[in-house]
């Protein structure tokens, strides 16, 4: 799948006054990686709460910012699975995240971390298992993140993702099979709205 990047920036845009969240991770990074939160834990009131992908969590609300950005919600559309979080996470020039697991993000083990590049620049450098790992904006990207990642923005912009935390049901299970793999052709077709 993959998404016009034309709207996707000018959601980022319409975005540009938010009020952004330190990761809440400090010792995995260095620099700026700040948090945007788009979809969130019900109840989540303090920004920390609010961008936190809580995994002991059932219920889940769009959170305001994402009423103002209708390519953003046609993106979470577009996703025929039980959705949980979603945010943009942003990487500031200069910035590292340092190489660690998140252990509960695999198919396999039911949950499924999505990434959609907004903004991005060749000088990102993204590592998934010691392989560098492009990814173009307005893609569709399914990593598994429970394996050894980390990213450097070696670039002079922003690096942004709009970052979705899904629960695997037949339909992402199919679709996550019919996926090209790293380094073959990826499609070029440009998706909006739902697939069905």
């Amino acid at each position: 799948m993959t998404f016009a990047p034309g709207p996707l920036a000018a959601d980022l845009a319409r975005l540009a006054t938010s009020q952004w969240v330190n990761h809440l991770v400090p010792q995995n990074y260095d620099g700026d990686w700040q948090v945007l939160p788009l979809r969130m834990v019900a109840g989540a009131t303090h920004p920390v709460m609010m961008i936190y992908a809580d995994p002991t969590a059932t219920a889940f609300v769009d959170a305001p910012a994402l009423a103002h950005c209708p390519a953003f919600r046609a993106v979470l559309a577009a996703f025929c699975c039980p959705l949980q979080t979603a945010r943009l996470m942003r990487l500031t020039p200069g910035s590292t995240i340092r190489e660690h697991r998140d252990h509960d993000l695999s198919a396999e083990q039911g949950m499924a971390r999505i990434h959609v590049p907004v903004t991005t620049n060749r000088d990102v450098d993204f590592r998934l298992n010691g392989t560098r790992v492009d990814m173009g904006v307005g893609e569709t990207w399914y990593l598994r993140l429970a394996d050894r990642h980390g990213v450097a923005n070696h670039g002079t912009t922003d690096r942004v993702h709009l970052v979705i935390d899904c629960e695997v049901n037949d339909w992402l299970a199919k679709l996550l099979d019919s996926a090209q793999p790293c380094g073959t052709t990826r499609p070029t077709s440009t998706i909006a709205g739902s697939i069905g």
